[in-house]
């Protein structure tokens, strides 16, 4: 057997010791240990091995060797355990590895001693939690040190493996150049449409693919979301069974990709597209119902049926091992929140109320429209030769009628909409729609569902998703305007269509919680979305519905300005599939306006020329059939 170094002999150092010597020299005989094999076949050397370290550290326990020698011990006795098998050594290598963090925090190395430990304790004590608590040390308490990113790295794998939460500081923020946190999936369901809605912390890339039909499995569409996240927690079995969509599945596909599976009865087409301000993908998926829609909207008496209820969150529930191929773990599903419900407060017992337009959330009118605000809709058809009727359009030529119609009350709940003169928005427009309803049902006949009844908060995607799932024949959304000046007052009414008016698109943006930046990026998105959309009809049912307004509304006793019939992309009205409008009922901001808005007769009034606008496109839809 070689002679060991000097230091492998010595009993003792003093701190006048050359320490620095006596490092290297323990280092030496720790390599040769390693190295030699007639050398390391001896249990009793390692021991000498570790008790040189030991000495220098015990000879000088705060000097800038200290946490080296710590760190030493640890390799040291880790190799030892690999080498003999001992548990006891495994148990001093992790000791001495966190004795270097819990000694000497913020050290360079104890970053180093607590990715080892992470290791320890995945690979020989098998032990994922703990492993991960030791990595996700390292990227909290040492995020600048050299194994952060070999720690991330560890930990989202743990996350895909194990379904361990990563730590807060690893998601949600993509200037730190962190995984993009996606949030519970949201859906509305029918027997042949469904939107599913997957928010996130902030803009993601993301790619989709249709899976063919496999045997007796269905057709299935997967998104793929790069660099993304999903908590443990939401992914969890989702078994829907609720018209088309049947379940959805969410996992961590990868350690830095999310996938989510619709997996669904049939799928005849579907549509993705991303929203912003908080960035947001839609899924709209149309399936091959097992009646025809003609048959289900005019072969029923009854009332259409509502909405499809979003499901409690699943608790407790197994893992689905079947899924674990596609996403791991399928996704949780989220409700929304409900809110307290308040009244209408008039404007007269608050005239001297300062004018107040909420932030972000409130709208900006437009100035007195001009001839070119009037936009004519893009149209595909050809003007018909005079004397000969316009060509039918698709629901004329199949005869559908108007058997359910859904009114949107905007705003709710946490968003007032625009507040002045002591009212909300969000009131008045609820009285609005109530008093609609009514007209709607006593004079039509009709079926009318309001997207809520009460004051709740709705997101924009959600009051389309419960028109589709509704089968509902028209969507009619509610708002009123407000503009930082009190002079801009009047009534406009909207339709889904690109714009090229800076004023529209600032109503829009306004309307959308959004920016008029972004707004023009979403132009893009619509000229795919709105190819097979219902723009004609929307406009049609715009200009009788405003052109009955107009008829009863600009003259004694109640006057309001007309300011026309306009198009611009609307977040509520995007993926609509039946006409669809809103109408921007007043100008909250100015006076006079506001004094209409809190006059019950008015409200009456108002619900009473909207039901015969839209009785007036009803009768000019028939009467063209």
């Amino acid at each position: 057997m070689p002679a060991a170094p000097a230091a492998a002999t010595s009993d003792a150092y003093t701190p006048q010791s050359d320490l620095e010597t006596h490092y290297q020299q323990a280092k030496f005989f720790f390599n040769q240990l390693k190295t030699t094999s007639t050398l390391g076949v001896s249990r009793d050397n390692w021991l000498k091995g570790a008790g040189n370290f030991r000495r220098i550290y015990l000879a000088e326990p705060k000097s800038d060797l200290a946490p080296a020698c710590l760190l030493m011990l640890g390799r040291l006795y880790s190799d030892m355990y690999r080498a003999f098998g001992k548990g006891i050594d495994l148990g001093e290598a992790i000791s001495y590895y966190r004795d270097v963090d819990a000694l000497f925090p913020g050290n360079r190395l104890a970053d180093d001693a607590l990715f080892a430990v992470g290791l320890l304790l995945l690979e020989d004590v098998q032990d994922p939690q703990r492993a991960a608590k030791s990595f996700g040390r390292i990227v909290t308490d040492y995020p600048e040190g050299d194994m952060r990113s070999a720690a991330e790295t560890k930990l989202k794998e743990l996350s895909q493996k194990y379904d361990i939460p990563l730590p807060r500081i690893m998601v949600g923020d993509p200037q730190l150049m962190n995984l993009t946190n996606v949030l519970p999936v949201k859906y509305w369901s029918s027997d042949d449409y469904t939107r599913v809605v997957i928010n996130t912390s902030g803009p993601v890339t993301y790619r989709e693919e249709l899976l063919e039909r496999v045997g007796n499995q269905p057709r299935r569409l997967y998104i793929d979301f790069q660099e993304s996240y999903i908590e443990p927690r939401f992914r969890a079995p989702v078994p829907i069974e609720d018209g088309l969509l049947k379940r959805i599945r969410t996992g961590q596909f990868s350690p830095d990709t999310v996938r989510v599976v619709l997996d669904i009865e049939s799928i005849s087409s579907y549509k993705i597209f991303s929203l912003p301000s908080p960035f947001r993908v839609v899924i709209d998926v149309r399936g091959q119902n097992k009646t025809t829609t003609t048959d289900r909207r005019l072969g029923s008496s009854g009332p259409a049926s509502p909405p499809a209820p979003t499901p409690p969150t699943p608790t407790g529930r197994r893992r689905d091992r079947d899924a674990d191929a596609e996403t791991r773990q399928p996704s949780l599903v989220q409700q929304r929140d409900n809110q307290v419900r308040t009244s209408i407060e008039p404007a007269e017992n608050k005239t001297e109320q300062s004018l107040v337009v909420l932030r972000e959330r409130k709208k900006t009118g437009l100035s007195q429209s001009s001839s070119s605000d009037r936009v004519v809709p893009q149209t595909t058809s050809l003007p018909a030769p005079e004397g000969r009727r316009a060509p039918l359009s698709l629901a004329q030529q199949l005869g559908l009628g108007v058997r359910t119609i859904v009114l949107d009350p905007g705003h709710g709940g946490k968003d007032p909409g625009a507040i002045a003169y002591g009212m909300k928005e969000k009131d008045i427009v609820l009285h609005v729609a109530k008093r609609l309803a009514d007209e709607l049902r006593r004079t039509l006949g009709v079926t009318v569902i309001l997207t809520r009844e009460d004051d709740v908060f709705l997101p924009l995607e959600e009051r389309t998703a419960i028109a589709n799932t509704s089968g509902a024949d028209l969507f009619v959304s509610l708002h009123i305007n407000a503009h930082p000046s009190p002079q801009i007052k009047g009534f406009e009414t909207y339709f889904l269509n690109l714009s090229t008016n800076d004023e529209a698109m600032r109503v829009a943006a306004r309307e959308n919680a959004t920016s008029t930046h972004q707004m023009s990026d979403l132009q893009d998105i619509l000229l795919d979305i709105m190819r097979n959309s219902k723009i004609n009809e929307s406009s049609r049912l715009a200009r009788q519905v405003h052109g009955s307004m107009a008829g009863a509304l600009t003259a004694p006793p109640f006057i309001l300005k007309d300011m026309g019939v306009k198009q611009a992309p609307f977040y509520v009205l995007i993926g609509a599939e039946m006409p669809a409008i809103l109408i921007e009922l007043a100008f909250i901001s100015n006076p006079d306006d506001a004094r209409l808005l809190s006059d019950a007769t008015f409200i009456d009034e108002l619900a009473g020329t909207i039901s015969i606008g839209i009785r007036s496109y009803i009768h000019a839809t028939t009467a063209q059939l």
